[in-house]
C-alpha cells in the first residue's frame, strides 16, 4: 500500500469527506481492520481564499508546493489536492517535488467515460468554471464542457464561499442548484460535474435526473487505486 499525502483543509469540510471515503474504500478492498496509511497537510483556507480572490496565484502555488514538500518528507509516495480550484498551480507543485500528483480531473473524466458521456455541466468556483485550466483538462480527456450563465456562476461561487464551505447547507440553495442543474441538461448536458469539493454536500444523485459526477469522491476512491495498484 503506498502512502496517500492529501493537501487539504481547503476546505476542511470537504477534507473531512476525502479522509473518511478514503479509509472507507481502502476497508472495503481489504477487509479486516485494514485502513489507509496517508498523511494530511491541512492548510488555513483563509490565507489560500485570499490569494484567490487577489488574483495572486504565485502565492498560492508556492504555499502548496511547501507544503507538498512537506508531505513527500514525511514519507508520501504521491499527492492528491483536496480541492479543484487549486488544481490551477499544480505546475508549480509538480516543479517542487519528485513523486505524482493524481489530478482530479483525469479521474473524473475517466469515471464519466465509464458511461460514454460525452457532454458534461460543470459546476464550481467562479475560478473552475469560467477559468481554463480546468475545462482545458476535460477537454482533453475527449469531453465536451459547457457551464451555467454568468448570474448562476455569481451565485454558485457566492453559495460555496459563504455557505458550503461554512458547513452551512441551505434549502434555498439546493433548490437554486436544481434549477441550474435543469438548464445545463436542457442545453444538451448529458451529465454534471460536481466541480467543486463542496457542492457534493448539498446536491444528491436522487435530487436530480442525470448522473452526478462528484469529484471528491470519485478522487478519494482513485486515490485508493492507485495506492493498492488497483486499474480499474
Amino acid at each position: 500500500m503506498k502512502t496517500i499525502g492529501l493537501i487539504g483543509g481547503m476546505s476542511w469540510e470537504s477534507s473531512v469527506g476525502y479522509y473518511r471515503v478514503i479509509n472507507e474504500e481502502v476497508k472495503r478492498r481489504l477487509g479486516g481492520l485494514h485502513s489507509a496509511t496517508c498523511i494530511l497537510f491541512s492548510v488555513d483556507f483563509e490565507e489560500i481564499e485570499r490569494y484567490q480572490a487577489e488574483g495572486d496565484w504565485v502565492s498560492a502555488g508556492n504555499k502548496l508546493a511547501e507544503v507538498a514538500q512537506s508531505l513527500e518528507k514525511a514519507g508520501a509516495e504521491f499527492i492528491i489536492i483536496c480541492t479543484n480550484t487549486m488544481h490551477k498551480v499544480i505546475h508549480f507543485i509538480e516543479e517542487k517535488i519528485t513523486i505524482p500528483i493524481l489530478h482530479i480531473a483525469d479521474a473524473t473524466a475517466k469515471e464519466i467515460h465509464k458511461s460514454k458521456i460525452q457532454k458534461v455541466g460543470l459546476l464550481g468556483t467562479k475560478y473552475t468554471m469560467e477559468q481554463d485550466f480546468y475545462k482545458s483538462r476535460l477537454e482533453s480527456n475527449n469531453l465536451a464542457v459547457m457551464v451555467p450563465t454568468e448570474a448562476d456562476r455569481v451565485r454558485l461561487n457566492n453559495i460555496i464561499f459563504n455557505e458550503l464551505c461554512l458547513g452551512k447547507i441551505e434549502q434555498d440553495s439546493r433548490e437554486f442548484l436544481k434549477k441550474v442543474i435543469d438548464s445545463l441538461v436542457d442545453r444538451g448536458a448529458e451529465g454534471i460535474i460536481l466541480g467543486c469539493t463542496e457542492i457534493g454536500l448539498l446536491i444528491m444523485a436522487e435530487d436530480v435526473n442525470v448522473p452526478l459526477y462528484d469529484t471528491a469522491l470519485i478522487h478519494a476512491v482513485e486515490a485508493v487505486h492507485f495506492s493498492l495498484g488497483i486499474d480499474e
